[in-house]
């Protein structure tokens, strides 16, 4: 397994861009999953459903299955926050994990930027961002930029700069 990153502000299009890249990568013959990290409280289940209440009731973990697919889910009930290293681990093999988030993090990364946020770029101050995804030129970058709508050149440096996990892990294990 392979990992990258795309990081960017809220707004800057990093979901609008993730589905259309995952698309352009199975065409290419890439198996993809994704890890999203989010940064309030959040919830899948809805109050009046089997799982909720199990959930609401104080069990830790929830597994909820069918003929389509099958989720888990985990109440820390006051434990931290798990690490980027753990969710990684927990995942099934595939050829590219693609993070969304986790825009601190030391694993290789696109940055996605959209002018109109008024936000400041994040590359500049961040040697693991390893190209820009923009709506403005970045001639000082450093490193590739290219256009929002090019989801071919994206695919391309996602592929090229994609990490062996096994680096990620050993990088972040070091940190954590």
């Amino acid at each position: 397994m392979r990992v990258i990153g795309l990081a960017g502000w809220s707004g800057a299009g990093k979901t609008t861009l993730l589905t259309r890249l995952i698309p352009e990568l199975g065409r290419r013959g890439v198996s993809v999953s994704t890890l999203k990290h989010a940064h309030h409280a959040f919830d899948l289940d809805t109050p009046g459903k089997d799982s909720y209440a199990h959930r609401q009731a104080g069990a830790r973990e929830v597994l909820i299955s069918s003929e389509r697919r099958w989720a888990l889910m985990r109440e820390l009930r006051g434990e931290p926050e798990a690490k980027l290293g753990e969710l990684l681990g927990r995942l099934s093999p595939v050829d590219l994990v693609i993070i969304e988030g986790f825009k601190r993090g030391p694993h290789a990364k696109i940055e996605i930027y959209r002018m109109a946020n008024g936000k400041p770029s994040l590359h500049p101050d961040d040697p693991s961002i390893v190209a820009v995804v923009s709506d403005r030129a970045f001639p000082e970058a450093g490193r590739p930029v290219v256009a929002l709508d090019d989801i071919a050149a994206v695919a391309d440096i996602a592929l090229a700069a994609a990490e062996p996990l096994a680096t990620v892990l050993a990088r972040r294990h070091g940190q954590e």
